[in-house]
């Protein structure tokens, strides 16, 4: 745990977009007083709470009511929050379920393993409350957004939106090419199954196109570089191909 006390100050009041509204944010956290601060704060901007104080807890909650979002503490008792948001992100109900880590870890390599998890968003202790509510707000706009486009492609911090030809990872937007943007478009709308070099040439490129494996290859590594952290989430199959799923 930090030093220093989280700011537990009151989330502020206003807000630029409107808020989704009737949402279940389920908060993961072992130590009381900032699960109570939290589930405070959350329903002081509109939203329903529960809390878990355990990884297994938390998975049950889940199943039992299909929050719209989840605040995991990395060190839980029992099953690690690594472990929670690894299992969310790999269950087909839960995979699109927007995920923000709460940890003490702060070093960089600590947050990427967040990411590679599948978190979308990773706060570390000691933080700002007003900060965490600001941050729940726009992923639960995000995914309502998401939500009233029936096209919109996602898989951990990774949102592909067809009919705006846009990528985010974490909320932020990603330049791709068209060609990148073709190539994850086709591994995501694959969900989670392998595909060979030659289909995705297909699929990308179109039949007949004159193109080389390596092709592929070149632009698999370029996608990952703009990608960042939702960069495991392109998995190559050795022998095979590739495809879109939660990192190992």
């Amino acid at each position: 745990m930090g030093s220093r006390r989280p700011d537990h100050g009151q989330a502020p009041m206003g807000s630029i977009a409107p808020k989704p509204k009737g949402k279940l944010v389920l908060v993961v956290e072992d130590e009381s007083d900032l699960a109570d601060m939290l589930k405070l704060n959350i329903e002081r901007e509109g939203y329903s709470c529960r809390c878990a104080t355990s990884g297994d807890a938390a998975l049950r909650l889940a199943g039992e009511h299909h929050p719209d979002l989840v605040i995991v503490d990395r060190m839980l008792p029992g099953l690690s929050g690594d472990e929670v948001v690894l299992r969310l992100k790999r269950e087909p109900a839960t995979a699109g379920l927007p995920v923000i880590m709460l940890t003490a870890k702060a070093e960089e390599t600590d947050q990427l393993v967040g990411f590679a998890l599948g978190a979308d968003d990773y706060v570390t202790k000691p933080f700002s409350m007003k900060v965490l509510v600001a941050r729940i707000n726009a992923h639960l706009r995000r995914a309502e957004q998401a939500e009233a486009d029936p096209d919109v492609l996602s898989g951990g911090p990774i949102r592909l939106f067809p009919s705006r030809h846009e990528v985010t990872v974490d909320g932020r937007e990603v330049v791709l090419t068209a060609t990148e943007f073709k190539l994850l478009r086709v591994l995501m709308a694959a969900r989670g199954r392998v595909l060979d070099r030659s289909r995705l040439i297909d699929k990308v490129f179109g039949t007949g196109f004159a193109v080389t494996d390596r092709t592929i290859d070149v632009h698999m590594t370029a996608l990952r570089k703009k990608l960042g952290g939702g960069a495991g989430w392109l998995q190559t199959v050795r022998g095979v191909g590739y495809t879109f799923r939660p990192p190992s």
